[in-house]
Formats: structure tokens, C-alpha cells, sequence
């Protein structure tokens, strides 16, 4: 199976890697679903999380799933998979004196599947290189919704023979694996398609808000948004289930996505790429996510361009558009 950049392999496989041990660090929202992929598809998990309860839960419910009580206990795997936050915390888990770095063996493979800074990873890459361990990047697309139902998009980076050793394990929760660079490449393609998302879904609203006050129905603009060439990913998934609906539950943070805009504008600012509709996004995201605070989900954005438009999307045009703190 070729595993050359660009390339989309699909068809996940049952026992993902048979008579190798494999580990999962970060068993949050994402990191749940996707380790409870793994462990339906027949591979066995040493897990750990920082909520020890959090961690007991997936282990209680989990027969073939394995508490770890600290990076220790990952020393003989061949395999870690990190569903964490951010690079800072990454760093913290790998790079730390006690990090994954001062127990795994050499031949080893870090994956991290959160969204991280590329630059970071790369030099995460080449510090575990000198201990004989390989990174490959592979961050998600989907949210919750479609981990839940082993769907998600991966965007792989780092070389073919690492790749091609944790692939049959990233079958079992993508449905679409795209192998799209050296290390740090998933990780700049998750932010950029991160930043066309939340540009789509502010457009969006921009156009709907309009609409509005001239007189449309929301839903019947968007009906023929989506039967015509303006319609986009927001427009067609979710205004109808999580905005005109008004429930926000897409399960996916504004405060994980103004963080995923901000990666993908340091990228093209490090790449001399102008970004002008970007930059201004990325402002308008900003101020959203401190008016709306930092657990509103990221569909949330359109209630703060409701307040700053003074118009309003809900089924009654009168109703209070007021962000919550």
C-alpha cells in the first residue's frame, strides 16, 4: 500500500498491530472515541490521562484497556499515541525529565494526533530522533461526531516507514488518511483547513445576518445557499443542526479553533504569506471567544455576530441576542 504524499488509503483492518504494544495519552472529547476505536478494533491500550478519574472511568469500562500511573509505564510500548491540547502540553508529556522520551525504547513511534504547532513538532521530531524514536504528526478532522463513528479525516506527516507502522492503528478511526508531507505537515494542514473552516462559517453568517434584515427567512436563504454556489461545509452541516437550532453542540471549542487560527496565521506570517482576510478573522474570532467565554463551542461564534449586528437568526427575529459570560 503506497503511503506516498497525497495519498488517501482507506479500509480500516481488524487487530491494527498484532504482537506490538501500543499506548494513548489524552482521553478527552477526542481522545475517547478515537482510543475506543483502537480498542474495538482488537488492539489492547496501556492509557493515561491527567483526570485520574476521567482515566479510571475508560478503564473500568474498557476490559482490554490498561490504567498507566505514570510515563513509566509506557517503557515497552512501540507505540504512544498523544490526543492532547496543545504544544505546551505535548513538550510537558514527551520532553519533560520524566517525559515519554526518558522511558521509550529506540524504534519506538510518538503520534501526535492533536492540533499542534508545526515548527514544534518538528523540533519535538528531531529530539526524539536522537534517542532512535520516531514522530509522526496525524491530527484529526470531524470533531466528535464522527469519531464516534471511526469517520474521521487524518492528515499524516513524517516518512513512509513510520507511517507505514502506525497506519493499520489510524485505520481503525479514519475514514480518510491523507499522507501529506514530512513531520509538521499534518499539523499545518489541520490549521489551514481549520482557518478556511471558521472563515466559511463567519461568511456564512455574515451572509444570513443580511438576509435576515432585509427580510429572509434564515432557513430559506440557507436552502438556497446550499442548492447553489455559495454553499460551504457550515452551511451544509451546521447551521440547521447546532445554529438555527439554536443548541451550539458541535462538540468542537472557539476557544480550540481562535487556537487553531492563530497556528495557521503564524504559518503563512512565517511563510510571507499575506493573510489579509485572515488576520481580520482572526481578530474578529479573538474577541468572540472573550465576549462568549472560553467554554463556548465554536458554533457559538454567530451569536457574537448576532450581538454586534444587532440582528438575530432565531425563529423569533425579537429574541435576545446577548452573549452569555
Amino acid at each position: 500500500m503506497s503511503t506516498d504524499s497525497g495519498a488517501v488509503i482507506a479500509e480500516p483492518r481488524q487487530m491494527p498491530l498484532p504482537n506490538r504494544k501500543v499506548g494513548l495519552i489524552g482521553l478527552g472529547a477526542m481522545g475517547a472515541p478515537i482510543a475506543q476505536n483502537f480498542l474495538g478494533a482488537g488492539q489492547p491500550l496501556v492509557v493515561r490521562d491527567a483526570d485520574s478519574v476521567a482515566q479510571e472511568r475508560f478503564v473500568d469500562s474498557h476490559r482490554t484497556a490498561v490504567g498507566a500511573g505514570g510515563m513509566a509505564e509506557f517503557a515497552d510500548c512501540d507505540v504512544v499515541v498523544l490526543v492532547l491540547p496543545n504544544s505546551d502540553i505535548v513538550d510537558q508529556v514527551v520532553l519533560s525529565d520524566d517525559g515519554l522520551l526518558a522511558h521509550l525504547g529506540a524504534g519506538g513511534v510518538i503520534v501526535d494526533m492533536g492540533s499542534s504547532i508545526p515548527a514544534r513538532t518538528r523540533y519535538l521530531a528531531t529530539a526524539a530522533a536522537q534517542r532512535g524514536i520516531d514522530v509522526v504528526d496525524a491530527p484529526v478532522s470531524g470533531g466528535v461526531t464522527r469519531a464516534l463513528k471511526a469517520d474521521l479525516a487524518v492528515m499524516l506527516g513524517g516518512n513512509e516507514t513510520s507511517i507505514n507502522t502506525v497506519l493499520p492503528l489510524l485505520e481503525t478511526t479514519g475514514r480518510q488518511i491523507i499522507h501529506v508531507g514530512p513531520v509538521g505537515s499534518g499539523h499545518a494542514a489541520k490549521a489551514l483547513n481549520n482557518l478556511l473552516s471558521a472563515t466559511g462559517l463567519v461568511a456564512a453568517a455574515e451572509v444570513l445576518l443580511v438576509g435576515r434584515k432585509f427580510g429572509i427567512d434564515p432557513s430559506t436563504l440557507l436552502s438556497v445557499i446550499n442548492a447553489s454556489s455559495g454553499r460551504n461545509q457550515a452551511t451544509e452541516t451546521k447551521y440547521e443542526q447546532f445554529i438555527l437550532s439554536r443548541t451550539y453542540g458541535s462538540g468542537f471549542g472557539a476557544r480550540l479553533m481562535r487556537k487553531d487560527i492563530g497556528i495557521a496565521l503564524d504559518l503563512a506570517h512565517q511563510q510571507g504569506v499575506p493573510t489579509v482576510l485572515g488576520d481580520t478573522l482572526g481578530r474578529l474570532w479573538g474577541d468572540a471567544v472573550e465576549e462568549l467565554g472560553s467554554t463556548a463551542d465554536h458554533t457559538e461564534v454567530v451569536r457574537y455576530l448576532e450581538k454586534l449586528s444587532d440582528v438575530s437568526l432565531d425563529a423569533d427575529p425579537t429574541a435576545d441576542t446577548s452573549a452569555s459570560d
